[in-house]
């Protein structure tokens, strides 16, 4: 029997949801045709070098996904609309900044600033205005998705994430082959424009009430979030995960070059993307009855053994194998780690603790950009030993799995008995 008060998926979504949702997509154009390249023209075309390139990108990655948290008051303050125009605006000056680094027409700002404080200055005012669009995004997928189809809501904000993941390299490669290196942040910047003033047109204030907490009081919470000893253990355990993922950007387009002679190097780090866009839907109806934490421990395990693939065989082949397996360790974990979260946290801090849900992400980045910087010069660079570079990120991923399953035993299964 059909229930006459169910919602479908067409008249789920507000009209809001579907622009937000295209505003989304873009964006990942934006910002994985830039992330797809920033370590290569750090390094090789401002001339800063692998070690201080890698631990730049690092910084910047990292700055986007901590900030959200804090990020998330300006959204309560002021608004998802004013927020998304103040973002695409710090996002077209900061990718048109970090761009000018690159060109004959910077050089006088570059050379009187010094090249690591321009860059560092640039990519700190990018990160800032790149942490406002999640609360953006994920908040009107929330107010303007009607509860019966708001998890379809997600899946398809998370499609787009994907295939903005996906696409992006594929531009960038054609615009630096093409135009210049210096010219996929130019695109980035082209494109926030094009999104600020689409947000301007189309986008309109969610209905619904603002959140009304200050700055004092997520800080506040803050520290209640750290205090809990279980769930800081594994969020630190789990940023394992990222510091391994993060190597596909700060590693591979210079083993790629340089050790692969493959120069169309963004070509391997869409892989991933397309794999988790194939994979997702089925891996999750494979492993829905595991237990999360089963579920994550497995997927550290595959995604670890994508480097011994790499380390076993510096091919083109190997390399693409070895990305596949780990999107499959990805496609494995990925959607329990958010149930595993909403599931740690206390009844009245669910908010505060799914805040805290991209910090792996970052702290992956702040470290994985210097490791895979380190990496980069002393086994491509100063040592051409590739096998150690990719052996010693499997030694992270395997640890982080082993981690996980001390973590499981002595922390997990305690409290449940106690």
């Amino acid at each position: 029997m059909v229930n006459e008060n169910s919602v479908t998926w067409r008249d789920g979504f507000k009209p809001t949801f579907w622009v937000a949702n295209i505003l989304e997509l873009f964006e990942r154009f934006a910002f994985y045709g830039s992330k797809a390249v920033l370590a290569v023209y750090l390094a090789n075309k401002i001339g800063l070098g692998a070690q201080v390139a890698g631990s730049l990108a690092g910084l910047y990655s990292g700055l986007i996904f901590s900030l959200p948290i804090i990020a998330g008051t300006f959204v309560d303050r002021y608004g998802f609309r004013k927020t998304l125009m103040a973002c695409f605006a710090m996002f077209c000056l900061g990718y048109f900044l970090i761009g000018l680094g690159g060109m004959e027409l910077g050089q006088g700002l570059v050379n009187a600033m010094g090249k690591t404080t321009y860059i560092t200055s640039v990519l700190v005012l990018t990160a800032i205005g790149g942490s406002l669009i999640k609360p953006c995004i994920v908040g009107t997928v929330a107010k303007t998705s009607h509860p019966d189809v708001k998890a379809l809501g997600y899946s398809i904000y998370y499609t787009l994430v994907n295939f903005g993941g996906a696409i992006g390299p594929l531009l960038a490669l054609q615009v630096r082959e093409n135009i210049g290196i210096e010219y996929v942040l130019v695109m980035s910047s082209l494109t926030s424009l094009l999104l600020l003033i689409g947000t301007f047109i189309f986008f309109k204030e969610p209905e619904g009430e603002r959140g009304n907490r200050t700055l004092g009081e997520v800080f506040r919470d803050m520290l209640l979030v750290f205090r809990n000893f279980r769930f800081i253990s594994f969020l630190v355990i789990f940023s394992g995960f990222w510091i391994m993922f993060w190597q596909i950007f700060y590693a591979l387009p210079f083993y790629a070059t340089e050790v692969l002679n493959f120069e169309k190097f963004e070509l391997l780090e869409t892989v991933d993307a397309w794999t988790i866009i194939l994979l997702t839907v089925p891996v999750t109806t494979l492993v829905a009855r595991w237990r999360p934490i089963t579920a994550m421990t497995i997927g550290f395990a595959l995604a670890s053994f994508c480097w011994v693939i790499m380390a076993g065989s510096p091919t083109v082949v190997a390399t693409v194998i070895g990305i596949i397996v780990f999107a499959f360790g990805e496609a494995t974990q990925a959607p329990r780690f958010y149930e595993y979260v909403s599931g740690l946290a206390p009844k009245d801090q669910v908010g505060t603790f799914m805040g805290f849900a991209f910090l792996p992400v970052a702290i992956g980045s702040f470290v994985g950009g210097p490791l895979g910087g380190w990496l980069v010069q002393n086994y491509l660079r100063d040592t051409m030993n590739p096998k150690m570079m990719w052996s010693i990120v499997a030694g992270i991923g395997f640890a982080s799995t082993a981690l996980m399953l001390l973590y499981n035993i002595f922390l997990v299964k305690k409290e449940t008995a106690a």
